[in-house]
C-alpha cells in the first residue's frame, strides 16, 4: 500500500482532516486542539512530543461485520511497530479491547476508527517523547521514551514504522478478516482471564461484569460467557475481582 503524507503544525483533529482524504492519505500534526479518543474522551498530548496520525483505508465491498474488526487489526499493527523500539528489559506490550495498546498496564497508544462511506479513518496517538502526564492520566499513561529509558526519538521514525506495519496487517485483514490474525491477538490479549467490567455502547445496554474469556474470532469480547459487541472495558482490581473467580 502506498501512503501520501500531509502534515500540519497545528490542527483541530487529524481525523477531521482525514475526512477530506482518499485511501492512502496520511494526516499528521504536531498539535491537536480538539483531539478525541473513543466515547468522546479527550486525547491530550504535549505539542511536538507524540505521534498524532490518521490514515484513510478503502473498505468498499466488505461487510459491516468485517469492518467492525478493523480497530483490532490496527491495534496489532501498532504493537508490531512499537516492538521494534523496545529493549529486552521493557514490559510486554499487550492489547486491551477494543482500542488500547498497553505496556506495563499503562497506555502507550490509542486508536479511534471512524467509518466514512467506503472508507475507514484510522486515527491513532502514540506517546513517543512525553515524559510527564497531567492529572488523572498520570498513573495510566506511559511513553516510548519512558519505556526505553533513553533520550527522545524522532516521531517520524515511529510514524514510518507504524505505517509499514499497518500496510502489512491491512492486506491480511482485508483478504482473511480478523480470524486470520486472531491467534496473534489472543497471544497478547490483556483482558483474557481477568475480572472485568464493560460499559456497553449498544442500545444503552447495562454494564457487564465477570471473567473475560478473551476476544473471539469475530472480534467480540466474551465476558461471563456473553459476547460484547461494543463498549469500554476495565480490569477489576483487588478484592472486587474475587466475586468473579
Amino acid at each position: 500500500m502506498t501512503f501520501r503524507l500531509h502534515h500540519k503544525a497545528v490542527t483541530t483533529s487529524t481525523n477531521l482532516d482525514a475526512r477530506e482524504g482518499a485511501p492512502g492519505d496520511v494526516f499528521t500534526a504536531g498539535e491537536q486542539t480538539a483531539g478525541r479518543g473513543r466515547l468522546d474522551h479527550r486525547w491530550l498530548s504535549q505539542p511536538g512530543k507524540n505521534l498524532m496520525m490518521s490514515v484513510v483505508f478503502d473498505v468498499e465491498g466488505l461487510s459491516p461485520e468485517h469492518v467492525s474488526t478493523f480497530p483490532l487489526m490496527a491495534g496489532l499493527a501498532v504493537r508490531d511497530a512499537l516492538l521494534g523500539f523496545m529493549p529486552a528489559h521493557a514490559p510486554a506490550i499487550l492489547l486491551k479491547w477494543p482500542n488500547d495498546v498497553l505496556a506495563g498496564g499503562r497506555k502507550v497508544a490509542g486508536i479511534l476508527c471512524e467509518r466514512a462511506g467506503d472508507h475507514v479513518i484510522a486515527g491513532m496517538g502514540v506517546n513517543v517523547n512525553q515524559t510527564d502526564f497531567d492529572g488523572e492520566i498520570a498513573s495510566r499513561a506511559v511513553s516510548l521514551a519512558l519505556l526505553r529509558g533513553k533520550g527522545g526519538m524522532e516521531v517520524d521514525t515511529v510514524r514510518d514504522a507504524v505505517l509499514a506495519a499497518l500496510g502489512a496487517r491491512f492486506e491480511t485483514w482485508r483478504s482473511g478478516g480478523f480470524a486470520a490474525m486472531h491467534a496473534d491477538y489472543a497471544a497478547v490479549d490483556a483482558l483474557r482471564g481477568q475480572a472485568v467490567t464493560v460499559r456497553q455502547t449498544d442500545d444503552d445496554a447495562l454494564p457487564v461484569h465477570g471473567l473475560c474469556g478473551g476476544v473471539a474470532p469475530d472480534g467480540t469480547l466474551i465476558v461471563a460467557g456473553k459476547p460484547i459487541f461494543a463498549g469500554e472495558a476495565h480490569i477489576i482490581t483487588s478484592d472486587a475481582a474475587e466475586a468473579y473467580a
